[in-house]
């Protein structure tokens, strides 16, 4: 996975374009990823790491309402998030995670393993992607939400 971000940071360089994250269930993994790096401040704008609802509503203007209706994990937050953090930074591209990693959390309507992203790209549109990667375990649901939020990264640099 490391290549792949390697990779993704030079190829945001080029453009120059910047991204920032708000994460959730990932807790500042994808920031913590790219930030590996050496020279991902090339590509790198910040990241936010907005766990509580509060967090989601005070960091990235998440409408309570928002969550109260919808829940933190839910589509409608994910893209609030994504749109919550391009608006509180300075980046090109925001990519957003909310979901339940386990063990505990789930429920019949949204299991353990239920993720939501958002992606932005300033100006753009609000990409959505839901995924029930399903009770694999904390540690692999994280990391296939890293894996995932690099790909929508990916794709947001080819749309542009």
């Amino acid at each position: 996975m490391r290549e792949r971000a390697t990779a993704l940071l030079d190829a945001y360089a080029t453009a120059g374009l910047t991204i920032v994250t708000a994460e959730s269930c990932t807790g500042g993994l994808i920031a913590g990823l790219l930030t590996d790096i050496p020279g991902s401040s090339r590509a790198v704008e910040r990241g936010f790491v907005t766990y509580s609802n509060e967090a989601k509503i005070e960091c990235l203007g998440v409408p309570a309402a928002t969550i109260e209706a919808h829940g933190a994990v839910s589509e409608e937050t994910a893209r609030a998030m994504a749109e919550g953090a391009l608006a509180a930074s300075r980046a090109d591209v925001a990519v957003s995670v909310t979901g339940i990693a386990g063990p505990g959390g789930g429920s019949a309507e949204k299991p353990v393993g239920l993720v939501h992203f958002g992606c932005a790209r300033r100006g753009g549109a609000v990409r959505h992607l839901e995924r029930r990667y399903g009770d694999l375990g904390r540690s692999m649901v994280r990391l296939r939400t890293v894996a995932d939020a690099l790909e929508l990264l990916e794709e947001a640099l080819r749309e542009g």
